[in-house]
Order: structure tokens, then sequence, then C-alpha cells
């Protein structure tokens, strides 16, 4: 990933979700022994080292966050002095100097948000760390900033003052509570909201102090019991 101009932390990121071998390697080890390439010893061999990586990188994963804190000294070696193409991304400019909303994510979710707030006349400004996905969202209209959302130094470059809402669509509990420290430091007197995937993280949110929680799963379905409700339309009363 740093040979290919991506700074250390996205290579670090990235590498956690395919540090494992899959279960595809069971497969083709035992296609080797019914072939005759390899022995069967191999075949338990495979089968531990992919219950050992499988398990170990689910925990990985689950605390990438803390694990690049402790790492990040020893992973320079790792990242070119330019990481073109990341620079490449951040120093595509925006013109926003105030926002209405400033969303962190612009995934599914956070992208649709995005769109649909900005359709409604707001002015929306978007947060993303994958250059891809903030290229996208620019060819269809929209502003982003691209960084790492949960740093004190990136948050002092955005237009916090005027900005009524922050939006956090991030998927793991440790970037919102990130995102929040860096916010209270910085004495953000707007309102926040912040995406649950799960009610267990809803209540630890609320914990938090964060005043509005999103649920993007129970909303669709309401939304669609709603939408299937009308189609069929009001009970008929039995005579």
């Amino acid at each position: 990933m740093g040979y290919m101009g991506y700074r250390k932390r996205t290579g670090f990121m990235a590498g956690l979700t395919v540090a494992q071998i899959s279960e595809f390697s069971i497969i083709f080890i035992a296609m080797g022994i019914s072939l005759g390439h390899v022995g069967s010893s191999a075949l338990g061999l495979t089968t531990l080292v992919g219950v050992v990586t499988i398990t170990l990188s689910t925990y990985m994963i689950l605390y990438s966050h803390p694990l690049y804190e402790r790492l990040a000294p020893w992973l320079g070696s790792f990242e070119r002095r330019r990481p073109f193409r990341e620079l490449a991304v951040a120093k595509e400019p925006h013109d926003l100097t105030e926002a209405d909303v400033i969303i962190f994510g612009l995934g599914r979710y956070g992208g649709r948000l995005a769109l649909g707030l900005k359709e409604a006349g707001r002015t929306v400004l978007g947060v993303e760390f994958d250059p891809e996905v903030a290229r996208a969202m620019r060819r269809q209209g929209i502003a982003v900033r691209y960084g790492d959302g949960t740093t004190t130094e990136f948050l002092e470059s955005l237009p916090r003052t005027q900005t009524r809402w922050l939006i956090s669509i991030f998927p793991d509990p440790a970037s919102n509570r990130d995102l929040l420290r860096a916010l209270r430091e910085h004495h953000y007197g707007g309102e926040i909201a912040v995406v649950a995937r799960e009610d267990f993280e809803g209540v630890a949110l609320k914990q938090l102090g964060v005043p509005a929680v999103l649920y993007p799963m129970r909303n669709a379905v309401d939304y669609v019991v709603a939408a299937i409700t009308d189609l069929i339309g009001p009970k008929e009363k039995a005579p």
C-alpha cells in the first residue's frame, strides 16, 4: 500500500482485513492432496493456521484503532515520503467555508444521506478517508474533505463555527469516541448525531452524551413497512 502511494494508516487498516487465510485455502489444499501434489499432513497445518489467523484477525479488526496508535511509530518504513495517491485527493479543492451539515463517512448510507440533504437545499460537506469514494461523491456535486475525521488536527481545518449539525457514519465505536473527544476539545457547540448499528451501541453513545442516535436498519424497516402498508391499502372490514 505504501508503494502504491497510500499512507501507513491506510495500509495498516487495509492489511488487517486480509491478514488471515480464508477457508478457500483448505479447499485448495484438499484439491492438491487429491491430485497428489501435496501430502495429507499439509491439510492439518493449513487448518491450524486458518483457525489461528481467522480468530486473531477478528480481534485485530475490532481493536484496529488502538493497535494502530501503539504501532504507528514503527510503521514509517511502510510509507513513502510523499504518499502521492492520497495527497492528490487531499489537494482537490472545495469552495465551502461554511456548511449546514458535516457528514463523517460517505459510504452507502452516508453518501445517500449527503445527496438527500443536498437535494433538500442544505449545504453539505462530507469527510471521507477513502480516496475513491471522495472522488465519486465530488463527481455527484458533494463538497468533500479528504482526511481522517477523528484527528484533532484535521478537525481544526473544518468550518465548524457555522455548522449546525455534525453526523458521524463511522462504523466502529472507537472512531466515534475519538471524534466525540476531539469535538469536545474544540468546544463544538452545534448538534451531533451518530449512527448505531445495534441497540447496545446506541445505549453506549447516549452514555457518552450523544443527543441524537440514528438507527439505519431500524429506520429502513420502518420505511418499508409504511410503504408496503400504503400499497396494500386499508384492511377491509368483515361483513
